[in-house]
């Protein structure tokens, strides 16, 4: 199993992996929002925290099509479904290595970003912390539908459509977390928590959900 996640780490930050499109992305679309919203540092500072989530998560499913696609186009899918360990487990340790490869560079540039977004320390800390717990759940909720896709034609342009709505949530509590440390009146304990239920929920069904779509994806 580490050789499979280290392997796909690999994959992911070597050149033509997805890694580096995916942060280039996330940097233009943190870097357009202040010219878009003009010098109100005041406004940039209030809306910062969901920017940096909207674009994490853009960001995100620019490589969730290539978790499976690779290893489906090359037949090495199959070699995985034969394997001794269970289809879960394997498809845990893919989600992963995905988000270590993906993810969780635009989880440790975040900071910077929010800089960009006249975001206060506490603000910027809380906005890496709801990233690092709540960023899991949208590769998790990927997996499935990049599982999903993997058999259908032109299926990398079905991904986006089948996660957004599940990842609400998700931007929801996450926004809610990070916005709750720099107010006065809304609590940070329970949008964390539930943003972290979620996270674990995800866990579980995300993996479970993709190992039976990919089983059935040949039948």
């Amino acid at each position: 199993m580490w050789a499979l996640y280290r392997r796909d780490v690999l994959l992911s930050v070597r050149a033509g992996g997805g890694a580096l499109v995916g942060l280039l992305f996330f940097l233009s679309v943190v870097a357009v929002v202040p010219f878009g919203v003009g010098p109100d540092l005041v406004l940039l500072a209030r809306i910062g925290p969901a920017m940096v989530w909207i674009a994490v998560l853009l960001s995100t499913l620019i490589g969730l099509d290539r978790m499976f696609r690779a290893e489906r186009d090359d037949g090495s899918l199959d070699i995985l479904k034969m394997r001794d360990e269970p289809l879960v487990l394997i498809v845990l340790v893919k989600c992963l290595a995905h988000w270590t490869g993906y993810v969780l560079p635009l989880v440790i540039l975040s900071p910077a970003m929010g800089l960009l977004m006249n975001i206060g320390p506490a603000g910027l800390g809380a906005a890496f912390v709801t990233l690092l717990v709540g960023s899991p759940a949208i590769t998790f909720i990927g997996a499935a539908g990049a599982a999903i896709a993997v058999s259908l034609p032109r299926g990398g342009l079905l991904v986006p459509i089948l996660i957004l709505p599940l990842s609400i949530p998700v931007l929801i509590f996450g926004v809610g977390a990070s916005y709750a440390v720099t107010s006065d009146i809304d609590p940070f304990l329970p949008p964390f928590l539930l943003l972290t239920a979620i996270t674990l929920f995800f866990a579980v069904v995300g993996p479970v959900a993709a190992a039976v779509a990919l089983r059935q994806a040949d039948d």
